[in-house]
């Protein structure tokens, strides 16, 4: 009926009730009688152990002060142990608040400076604590929320928190206390943090600092009912814990103190372990994602989609890497990589070889060329820096890609047909092995063909070989391509998304690189290519190929910017040619001019004086061109520059 009370819980039964777990969960890490007998050791009647035993209804007269001793010994070794069973800040927490109530305390607050230090840091600014987590019994009475509000107001005003009244339980706001307390130089809540030592909330320097740290307007216990416990990690204080006790439960003795020194000890040194970890696995995670590419470029004639998942949080960082690098010719190399082991050396040794394959790409050196090199940077590193690696180039003027591999997962190649194959690749040895000759092996690249390259941790795992891996993952993506239609492709991001998940829950034993790529290439007819001896009617002459080529795809109104263009770069091409120049246009989104020439000086665009005949070539493309580049080949170098299409956005 309303208003009437239900029958009064034990301790135990209440922490059951309130998070949902059995006693033993809910309270401290202890069962049996040894954790009936801790409960009996400070004042709770008929609290019961994780066997279910009752506890004793307090030490019988052969025990005396030895047996409440060893029980708090008791009690103190599995408060601790749980604490130490937490990983990180919140868990660490919530280990002190359910190993302390309803066991030692009826109430806790546990207050963390906001920011936490870590390591040698000096704070900035004032000092501030924020209340992280507060925890306490049920409450005895079924009390609507004003009237636990009421009770707890007049609780305050007789100068008693009467904690049995309080109408609320969770994990923050439902203790009277601020939110937020910025300690105060000098002041006496400062002064009983510099002593470490947990203290009486009667204690001289403790009457003032409760009411600073909780609140002037929240009530306090008086007397022995409440300790405050600083709580240090191992440079400086870290924060502090209040454990509180209501009037109808005996008061905290001396021997308590020895207590809450022993759980605030353990507790902060947990929670400094952790911010470590914290900064540890962010400084990781950041190494490891700066190491990858922030965006996939867009080359011409191919799409690129990509992804990459940590492993385990046991082994969040690893050595995986992709990348997509523009090459001369509207080429682009699809390079995949994983360096063995999970640490911060390999995910720092996949940083350098992911820079070493950039600048070995930029040389336009063949797959197998750059796989060899790779493989003596690694060697340079280490005897033991091994890692594999898959080097593929796709050129979309000839629909053709070269691949060679170094100890890595073949990759696998979708039809527009809806057929999924594993290219048969030689496998190679791992890069860094040394003495050993990589192959490359071309292939054709179909217009609308999907290319999947991933490092074996989408394959591999405690539950499946890699060749199993491998079959499942042709028959996910040929699934995948039938349900799309088999008129055209499945769209790319859906289709990494849907790669993904056939990783079932065991199977994150390693990180994951998964790169895509779909070929559209270039068709024939967009595509122009000529041979210019080095003479001085070459310029000339690629301004009339240029003009015939603008007639036939009907872009007349680019004419004039295209061959001025032409003329100036040619020019500078024959200057220093020994061998015929090439010159290609290619018509895509945007108009595309290629001139290639045997001399590796890269040209560099310099202010002419006002008597120079010349230097102004590269002035002009700069001012004309949507872009414009330069490359060096091993043969030579390209210049290209691009014009945006008549009626095309300009993205420059």
């Amino acid at each position: 009926m309303p208003g009437a009370s239900r029958p009064r819980e034990t301790p135990a039964e209440a922490v059951a009730a309130a998070t949902g777990r059995p006693g033993a969960d809910a309270g401290p890490a202890y069962g049996g009688q040894d954790g009936a007998d801790a409960a009996a050791a400070y004042g709770i009647q008929g609290a019961a152990g994780v066997d279910g035993a009752a506890a004793a209804t307090g030490p019988g007269p052969d025990g005396g002060v030895a047996r409440r001793e060893g029980d708090r010994l008791r009690f103190v070794g599995a408060a601790t142990r749980r604490i130490a069973r937490g990983i990180d800040l919140d868990e660490i927490v919530l280990g002190l608040c359910r190993a302390t109530v309803p066991t030692f305390s009826d109430a806790i607050l546990v207050y963390l400076r906001d920011p936490l230090p870590v390591g040698d840091e000096r704070p900035v600014g004032p000092v501030v604590l924020r209340l992280r987590r507060t925890d306490r019994l049920r409450p005895i009475d079924d009390l609507t929320g004003a009237e636990g509000a009421a009770a707890a107001g007049a609780a305050g005003a007789a100068g008693e928190l009467d904690f049995s009244q309080l109408p609320l339980v969770g994990p923050q706001g439902d203790l009277p206390a601020a939110e937020l307390c910025e300690i105060r130089p000098g002041g006496a809540l400062a002064e009983v943090l510099r002593g470490v030592r947990p203290v009486f909330g009667s204690a001289a320097g403790a009457k003032d600092a409760l009411p600073e740290l909780l609140g002037s307007e929240h009530p306090v216990p008086r007397g022995q009912r409440a300790i405050l416990a600083p709580l240090r990690g191992r440079r400086r204080v870290i924060g502090s814990a209040v454990f509180l006790r209501s009037p109808e439960r005996p008061a905290f003795e001396q021997n308590d103190l020895l207590v809450a020194a022993q759980l605030a000890t353990h507790t902060a040194l947990g929670i400094d372990k952790a911010v470590l970890y914290g900064r540890e696995a962010y400084i990781a995670d950041e190494l490891q994602r700066t190491m990858l590419p922030d965006s996939l470029p867009q080359p011409t004639g191919v799409r690129l989609a990509s992804r990459y998942l940590p492993a385990a949080e046991t082994a969040r960082v690893g050595g995986d890497w992709y990348d997509a690098i523009p090459l001369p010719g509207s080429r682009v190399a699809l390079v995949v990589g994983d360096v063995m082991g999970h640490s911060m050396t390999s995910a720092a040794i996949m940083g350098q070889l992911r820079t070493t394959a950039q600048t070995l790409a930029q040389l336009d050196l063949p797959p197998a060329e750059v796989l060899h090199h790779l493989d003596e940077q690694a060697q340079r590193l280490g005897s033991d820096r091994m890692a594999t690696c898959l080097y593929a180039v796709y050129d979309p003027v000839s629909h053709r890609i070269t691949i060679a591999n170094a100890g890595h997962p073949p990759p696998v190649l979708l039809h527009l047909g809806g057929r999924a194959e594993v290219l048969r690749v030689p496998p190679g040895a791992p890069i860094g092995v040394g003495g050993v000759d990589f192959e490359a092996v071309e292939l054709d690249a179909p217009a609308g063909a999907t290319l999947l390259l991933y490092t074996d941790g989408l394959v591999e795992s405690r539950l499946r070989d890699v060749w199993t891996g491998i079959e499942q993952l042709r028959e996910r993506l040929a699934t995948t391509a039938q349900l799309t239609g088999l008129d055209h492709p499945p769209p790319l991001e859906a289709l990494c998304d849907d790669v993904l998940d056939m990783l079932g829950p065991g199977d994150r034993d390693d990180d994951i690189a998964l790169l895509a790529a779909r070929f559209d290439g270039i068709a024939p007819s967009d595509v122009a290519y000529w041979f210019l001896d080095p003479e001085e009617t070459a310029p000339g002459r690629a301004r009339r190929f240029a003009r015939r080529a603008l007639t036939r795809w009907g872009l007349e109104e680019l004419q004039d910017s295209l061959e001025l263009l032409v003329s100036e770069v040619v020019t500078n091409a024959v200057r220093y040619a020994e061998r015929p120049v090439t010159l290609r246009l290619l018509r895509t989104d945007v108009l595309r001019c290629e001139v290639g020439d045997d001399s590796p000086q890269l040209p560099r665009q310099r202010r002419a004086r006002e008597t120079d005949e010349g230097g102004r070539g590269l002035f002009l493309v700069n001012r004309m061109a949507r872009r414009w580049g330069a490359t060096r080949l091993s043969s030579g170098k390209v210049v290209w520059f691009e014009l945006p299409l008549p009626g095309a956005h300009d993205r420059r």
